[in-house]
């Protein structure tokens, strides 16, 4: 049983769809990791509500009951790598990473951090094949849109980037070497997003639904991040009590929605345009969000409207199937 490809008429633009749910994730987590003083604590709570919400919807649909029944016929068969199982560990030091470090670097360093690292490794996974839509040729193109994408986000965000206060020695003035220091676990974050998004797209077509890969990585990167909250409650005691409102708790359905729609579209896209899909997403997502919740540190400049801009068409510029050889120079004619 396979999951169903989609043109990428239909499939970018649920790329993009998906990534709007990524900022959202990140102002809600960062905030939550800041009102418990607990990064991890933030993370659990996140996991575990995008797990019970799993829970409901895949034993509630008849597709989801189906999918779960192939998981352990397609384990044992050793369809694809057993470690595949593990990619929602993946996921768990991602939303670790947002609720530890959103609070001290803000939004924008977070979206420069993690997309850098996301496009780089979407081109190294596409180039060796392990995603399910098989190898993708480096083509100039490709690399091109991937080196304007990290271009204009970096544009996209620079007004906010001038409004940190980076004249200052950075967040909390650190100085250079300790803002570098939080940003790597950002980057690696980015960097690891597209081999979760590869693994979970080849367990979803030997599953026939992305809901069984969804559900599986909320409970694997809930058990992990449980485990080490624990242990940091023993060491050092648990952090503030858990937020009465509502919306604290929205992290987790919407990690939800970019894993499922990541791990149905990848066999389609390949993982570079997926993840470049999903960028767009988030910038046209943090974008709407300055502008209707804006926060303290929020900046909407006409940079970052162009920016914005760019992003997509550098996306769409490595989509279009150019022909072989159309941006090679050619000699006179005649």
């Amino acid at each position: 049983m396979t999951a169903r490809t989609l043109p990428a008429l239909a499939g970018l633009p649920l790329a993009v769809a998906a990534g709007l749910a990524i900022p959202v994730q990140g102002r809600i987590n960062g905030a939550l990791g800041v009102r418990l003083n607990d990064g991890i604590g933030a993370a659990v709570v996140s996991f575990s509500t995008g797990l019970i919400l799993m829970l409901a919807v895949s034993f509630a649909l008849p597709a989801g009951r189906a999918s779960l029944s192939r998981v352990l016929p397609a384990l044992r068969s050793r369809a694809f790598p057993r470690i595949y199982v593990l990619a929602g560990v993946i996921g768990a030091l991602f939303v670790f990473a947002q609720s530890l470090t959103v609070g001290i670097i803000g939004v924008a360093l977070f979206t420069v951090a993690t997309v850098t690292g996301q496009t780089v490794s979407g081109l190294l996974v596409d180039s060796l094949g392990i995603g399910p839509a098989g190898r993708k040729r480096l083509t100039r193109i490709r690399v091109l849109g991937c080196v304007l994408t990290v271009a204009a986000v970096l544009l996209a965000v620079s007004p906010r980037l001038g409004a940190a206060g980076m004249s200052d020695g950075g967040p909390g003035g650190g100085g250079l070497a300790a803002l570098l220091a939080v940003l790597l676990l950002p980057v690696l974050a980015g960097f690891l997003m597209s081999f979760q998004q590869a693994m979970n797209g080849t367990a979803t077509m030997h599953y026939g639904s992305p809901l069984a890969a969804t559900l599986i990585n909320f409970i694997t990167g809930a058990s992990v991040l449980w485990i080490a909250w624990l242990v940091k409650t023993a060491v050092i005691g648990p952090g503030n009590p858990l937020p009465g409102e509502w919306w604290y708790y929205l992290g987790g359905p919407m990690g939800c929605i970019f894993i499922g729609v990541g791990a149905l579209l990848v066999r389609s896209l390949g993982v570079l345009l997926t993840g470049l899909g999903m960028i767009a997403g988030q910038l046209v997502g943090s974008l709407v969000l300055d502008l209707v919740v804006p926060t303290a540190g929020s900046v909407v400049a006409p940079a970052t409207v162009i920016g914005t801009l760019l992003t997509l068409a550098a996306i769409i510029l490595a989509t279009l199937p150019w022909p072989r050889g159309a941006f090679r120079r050619r000699g006179p004619v005649g």
